[in-house]
Order: structure tokens, then sequence, then C-alpha cells
């Protein structure tokens, strides 16, 4: 067992690699390689810490499938090499990286930590340093055996440490920007860092070689349900022909409008093959469709049950499964299948 862990911060961009230019006043990105200047709490920890930093940075509003496919990559590449990984990224779709990542990296037996801040590193007030701090502390955290204490994907924000595909934003300007409305903090950082060990996925075998799942297929479409929805936009959302499937976010337990001409286009949609996936527009709760006669007309139909997943992990899961095969009923099934931790069963 090594002496100290050695930790990888790889920063992706956002507002927590920003520091304001004593020049201009302008908010830039600093050196990386310089993370314990900037930063020098963490040089008082016991942990080897290098740096890598994406080029060109991606504003968290531009990620794209192809970030996630490169630090899914970046991590294999370097996975022997650290104990764990804390992934610098913008608040706005932590959530939608974090839920990929989860899916994308199998076997995972160290820690993949996403953080960022609300505000940048170097003004005061920042949110940043704490959140990286804790971050680095987790991701280096082992127990006797030598194994990571917290061996998933997960978002550490406002001293709360969150299953990635269990997390949503959920504030624009509070400093807890995340909450998991689902299930439980994986640990929570006080004066002592606690750990929520029951709840802590771990791997059926720790020397098992990591694996990566970069295919990816993007044909996903998300529906929100809405009063005065028009079949016009219902038909164009679920049947077009570049869709492959489709999340339909709708009320309360899973339940939709009753109409005849809704459950048609629902039918004509399966008909065609699209996988059509039940997801819930509540913060928190579950899809049950045998509850009422709308969710049991949608499940006739061919919708498959979404169970408690967000619409973040829900989008990142078929992306993974689609990627996967071509066949969607096999990606039907697979879908109600707890691959990751994403839904209770």
């Amino acid at each position: 067992m090594k002496d100290a862990s050695s930790i990888l911060i790889i920063y992706t961009g956002g507002t927590i690699g920003m520091r304001q230019d004593p020049v201009d006043g302008t908010l830039k990105p600093f050196d990386f390689s310089q993370i314990v200047d900037e930063v020098p709490e963490l040089g008082k920890y016991a942990v080897k810490i290098d740096s890598y930093t994406f080029d060109p940075l991606i504003d968290s509003s531009d990620v794209e499938p192809g970030l996630w496919q490169s630090l899914a990559s970046l991590i294999k590449e370097r996975y022997d090499e650290y104990d764990g990984f804390v992934v610098l990224h913008g608040t706005d779709t932590m959530a939608y990286s974090a839920s990929a990542l989860s899916f994308m990296l199998d076997n995972l037996a160290k820690p993949v930590i996403f953080t960022g801040s609300q505000l940048p590193i170097g003004v005061p007030r920042t949110d940043g340093k704490e959140n990286l701090i804790s971050a680095v502390e987790i991701a280096a955290a082992k127990d006797d055996n030598g194994h990571s204490l917290v061996p998933e994907v997960s978002i550490f924000f406002d001293s709360q440490l969150l299953r990635g595909n269990r997390s949503t934003k959920v504030s624009s300007e509070e400093f807890r920007a995340f909450q998991s409305p689902g299930y439980p903090a994986l640990a929570e950082a006080g004066i002592n860092i606690k750990y929520n060990r029951s709840v802590i996925m771990r791997p059926e075998v720790w020397s098992a070689p990591l694996r990566i799942s970069t295919a990816l297929d993007t044909r996903v479409s998300i529906l929100k349900i809405h009063p005065g929805i028009t079949p016009q936009v219902m038909r164009y959302f679920l049947c077009g022909p570049e869709t492959r499937a489709v999340i339909l976010e709708t009320y309360g337990s899973g339940n939709a409008p009753s109409s005849q001409w809704f459950l048609d286009i629902v039918k004509e949609a399966a008909r065609m093959g699209k996988v059509l996936m039940n997801v819930t527009q509540c913060s928190s709760g579950t899809v049950n469709m045998d509850l009422y006669a709308t969710g049991k007309a949608l499940q006739k139909a061919g919708v498959v049950s979404g169970l408690d997943i967000t619409t973040e992990s829900a989008l990142a899961k078929l992306f993974h499964l689609l990627g996967a095969s071509d066949d969607n009923e096999w990606v039907k099934k697979r879908l109600g299948e707890n691959l990751k931790g994403e839904i209770s069963k």
C-alpha cells in the first residue's frame, strides 16, 4: 500500500478555475500546475497532486458527449498512476457529465469526484476552495485494507458528497447547488468527514481492470408533458425519423393526458420501434404506472417506467444503452435494470 495517495485533478473548465486578473479585472483561468500555490491548504495533506487541463477549456453550457468520451479515455489511460480523480467542471451540466461517466466506467474501484463552485476560486467568499479541498481529501481516503472509501462517480458540493447519477442542480445562486432527492448523501463534511458506508457502491472484484464504454448514441429527445400540448408537437418529438428514443417527463407518478389522440401517438411511436421512457417531472418520487388509469394506458402502449431516475441520468443511460446495441427491445429491458445505482429497486 502506498504511503501517500496520489490524485489527478482534471480541469475541464468552469467558474472554479477562474481568478481575477490584477491588470484589467477580468476573470481568467489560472495555471492548475500551480494549484498548491493557489490553494496552499492542499499542501498540508500527505497527498501527491498532479493536474491535467483540457485545451481548449469547455464552458459548462457547451458540454457535449465528446467531453465525456475524452474524460473516460483520460481516466482509463491514467488509472494505474493515481488513487483517485477530481474533475473540475462547470455546474450547469455537471449532473449530466457525472451521470454519463457513471455508466461509461466499468469495474471502477477508485473515486471520480466532480466538483466546481458558484464563485471563482480567486475571489472573496468563494466556495471553490472548500469544495476542492474536501473533494481531494475524499478522493484520497482509504480504508484499512487500502481500498478507496468511495469508489464511484460522485459530486461534491457544499459539504455533501452525492452519487453522480442521482444528482441534479437545483439552484443557480445558493452554494448548495445540488441535491440528490432520491438517495442519501454518500458523505458529509463537517468538522470531520462522515462516510455513509452502507449506501456506497463497491466493486465486486477490487483488482478487476477498469473498462470504459465510449460508444454513445445520442438520438434521444426529451419531451416535457404540459397542459395544452398539441398533437403536432407530440408527433414531431415521438415519431421523428432521426429520433430513436424519447424521455417523456410526465406528471406526478407518471401520469399524462388521457386524450385518445395522445395515446394514439404514443402507440404509433411504439409501433415504429421507438424506445419510450417515463420520468416524473417532480423533484422527488417515483414513476408508478400501475397507480392510475393514464399511467396504465402508457404502460400498455409500450412506455417503460423510469422509476425514480433523474432526467439527467435517464439521458445518460439511454445514450449508453443505445450505443451498446442496435436492438431497441434489448435496450428497453436494460432500462429497468439498476446498472450503476441510478434507480431504487
